[in-house]
């Protein structure tokens, strides 16, 4: 099959960040504000996370995509706008990282809207893209990126190259939970209780799916969060990872924003 990638590039590769600092744990229970412990996960991937993100991606010389949900642009202005003036492209996730449910559609509207508005006081920011809290679309999600002017939606897992939507110009960019950092890392003895896999074992697992992408074509639409991706072991390994592939000829590094511009000129 021929190539639909810029310069007949064999693979496509967004890394992107999802910046949810301590909003997903609040999303999931607003008393969790008092259990320090808890929220302390969240406030290292603002403290540590994001600048150990951004230096990696300095010294790569890459492009990215970081989602950030309004709440947290709004608390962390400072590492919001070191993400924008360092050059990356930011997309819109949310307002509180709340999961929109398909029987609440003026709450998600509500919610989608002052993540909106909180992009652009705080930023100066108008998203050309949209990832929803934990990929959960409902009936009218699409409606929303469409009435707010957006170019691409970045969350549903039904291929591995983009497409646009049918009756719409907004492309899917599509996601896997194999490669998302957070089923691998996130832990907590109290709201998620289960066993952490190491850096090592997950460097496996995303190199060969690149490399099965690589062999078969397709968009490797990688997805970490500073308070996940951040720690020392995960980081080298991601770094590695990145290193890995631009040794391979043929890998086209994007933004979100570039890889959906592109996929709409060619699909005219």
């Amino acid at each position: 099959m021929p190539s639909p990638w810029p310069k007949h590039a064999r693979i496509a590769v967004t890394l992107t960040f999802d910046f949810d600092a301590e909003s997903g744990w609040l999303s999931r229970d607003p008393a969790l504000k008092d259990r320090p412990g808890i929220m302390s996960q969240g406030w290292y991937g603002a403290k540590v996370g994001v600048p150990r993100i951004l230096r990696v991606l300095k010294a790569e010389k890459l492009p990215a995509t970081f989602f950030i949900p309004g709440w947290v642009v709004e608390k962390y202005p400072a590492e919001s706008a070191m993400i924008r003036d360092a050059g990356y492209e930011i997309g819109h996730h949310g307002y509180l990282h709340e999961r929109a449910t398909p029987d609440n559609p003026e709450g998600e509207r509500d919610a989608f809207a002052k993540g909106m508005r909180a992009l652009d006081a705080v930023l100066g920011v108008t998203p050309a893209g949209y990832r929803a809290p934990a990929w959960d679309l409902t009936p009218i999600t699409l409606d929303c990126v469409k009435q707010h002017g957006m170019t691409y939606s970045s969350n549903l897992m039904d291929d591995v190259f983009p497409y646009v939507h049918p009756g719409t110009s907004i492309v899917e960019l599509p996601v896997q939970w194999v490669l998302d950092d957070a089923p691998y890392f996130m832990f907590n003895p109290l709201v998620l209780n289960r066993p952490m896999n190491t850096a090592e074992a997950i460097y496996g697992v995303w190199r060969d799916e690149f490399l099965a992408m690589y062999e078969w074509g397709g968009l490797f639409n990688l997805t970490c969060h500073p308070e996940v991706v951040g720690h020392g072991s995960r980081m080298l390994m991601l770094r590695r990872l990145i290193r890995f592939m631009k040794k391979q000829k043929g890998v086209w590094f994007a933004t979100c924003r570039e890889v959906a511009q592109h996929w709409l000129t060619r699909s005219r």
